[in-house]
């Protein structure tokens, strides 16, 4: 089977689950957004701080994607074993961290001039949350591990049968049902812990019975932690992780900034959102995909082979964000009536969706960029680059336009949703380029990558 093939049929499994998973959300916000402009507005702000604290949590785990890949390339079976086992100290860490962080989410909530008497609420969804933490990294775990590996149909069959379970669920939770009263938006969060709690518990499952599992032993008695093992991990985790927590909090905090221009805009601000990042689980399959044939190969010695790998995983990915930003454009003023009944909020969200058609076009590029630097250890330098650009010109930049404005450039303050849109475009179209060029630089030096197993 050619390389192009491989990558497409190993992305198209994982967009299936993560498809699948991202309907979660969906579902969410069509539930919360048919119960009420509060409660659509309570999710968008709670899921905007889950989201920035899980996405670092699972960066650092999805990071040894590329360790495990290089492993099973070069024929060390055994030796995958004893990574897996030593990354359950750094799921364990990690879990009580983001535990922590949403338990006591008024920081967050403070910093950002969220309206008080939204506080409540949000609170009580983010501390459901906390505890659907552990199951969730766990699940995680045992999905980068597929994945390294080349066998993500598990993880996409237990993801696409959760979505039949966490819909109905989370509807019936919300509104009640056979005369049990709802319980509201926080419905929706009881949902999700129990799809994560089956989803881990499956997980396990298959891991102890399926045969394909067997020859990397990992059911033996686990080792004692290997600081010298740990160190290595955290040193491509860490800043991977990082990295990941800042590309994705340039676009979740736009919301707590948006709350202030009241509810018909942070309700339409989150239509926008959760589109954005529909599409976006392209790019990170093709990310996911390219990175394991990429991290592969360098295992096995072919670093032409690698950057084969690398090369049709930026081009497939330049190739469906064309066409799925055109779909989007064309169809946006139907997508956001599919969500709300509120005439303000659809056409709000109507013209939001035209700049999310040029903001994937730059973050589709980046995203699968970001998991190839992974393969060659190089982590510091996107972590600076995404700090600079996201955060500074993208996030920060849309705050000053949209409440400051700057005088001496002669921009006045542009206190609208659509203004954090365009900065944030803006800044990603510049990662994209910077990304492109280190991978090509990277992929063309003579020396393998630094191992870390």
């Amino acid at each position: 089977m050619s390389e192009l093939r491989i990558i497409a049929r190993h992305a198209g499994t994982v967009l299936v689950g993560q498809l699948a998973v991202m309907s979660f959300g969906i579902a969410d916000t069509l539930i919360a957004g048919r119960y009420s402009p509060q409660a659509l507005a309570v999710l968008a702000l709670a899921s905007s701080i889950y989201i920035s604290i899980y996405v670092a949590l699972n960066g650092l785990i999805q990071a040894l994607l590329p360790v495990w890949a290089e492993l099973h390339g070069g024929g060390r079976e055994a030796e995958v074993g004893r990574s897996v086992r030593q990354a359950l100290y750094i799921t364990g860490s990690a879990a009580l961290i983001g535990i922590c962080g949403l338990w006591f989410p008024d920081l967050w909530l403070w910093a950002t001039e969220v309206p008080e008497e939204l506080w409540p609420d949000v609170r009580a969804y983010l501390r459901i949350l906390a505890v659907a933490l552990v199951p969730s990294l766990l699940f995680r775990l045992y999905g980068t591990l597929n994945q390294s590996l080349g066998h993500p149909r598990l993880v996409t069959g237990l993801q696409a049968a959760a979505l039949l379970v966490k819909v109905p669920l989370s509807f019936a939770l919300t509104f009640g049902v056979s005369g049990v009263p709802g319980l509201g938006v926080v419905g929706c969060a009881w949902a999700t812990l129990a799809v994560n709690l089956l989803m881990m518990l499956a997980g396990l499952w298959l891991l102890r019975t399926q045969d394909i599992y067997r020859p990397y032993r990992l059911w033996q008695r686990p080792e004692k932690p290997d600081g010298a093992v740990l160190r290595r991990f955290l040193a491509l985790g860490v800043p991977a992780g990082l990295s990941i927590m800042v590309e994705v909090t340039s676009f979740t905090l736009m919301a707590l900034f948006i709350a202030r221009l009241g509810a018909v805009a942070l309700a339409s601000h989150q239509i926008a959102a959760s589109l954005a990042a529909v599409l976006y689980m392209v790019p990170l399959a093709l990310g996911i995909a390219s990175s394991a044939r990429t991290g592969f190969w360098l295992g096995a010695g072919q670093r032409h082979k690698a950057r084969r790998a690398a090369a049709l995983g930026i081009g497939l990915a330049l190739g469906a964000a064309l066409l799925g930003a055109g779909l989007l454009f064309s169809g946006r003023e139907a997508l956001a009536r599919a969500f709300s009944h509120d005439p303000q909020v659809v056409q709000a969200a109507t013209l939001w969706l035209g700049w999310v058609a040029l903001y994937h076009l730059a973050d589709a590029v980046q995203a699968v960029c970001a998991y190839l630097l992974r393969c060659y250890r190089i982590t510091l330098m996107p972590l600076l680059i995404y700090t600079t650009l996201l955060w500074g010109v993208g996030l920060y930049g849309g705050y000053v336009l949209a409440y400051q404005g700057i005088e001496w450039a002669g921009w006045p303050l542009r206190a609208s949703v659509e203004t954090f849109w365009i900065t944030s475009t803006v800044a990603l179209a510049l990662v994209s380029l910077l990304f492109t060029a280190m991978v090509w630089h990277a992929s063309r030096l003579t020396s393998p990558p630094a191992k870390m197993h």
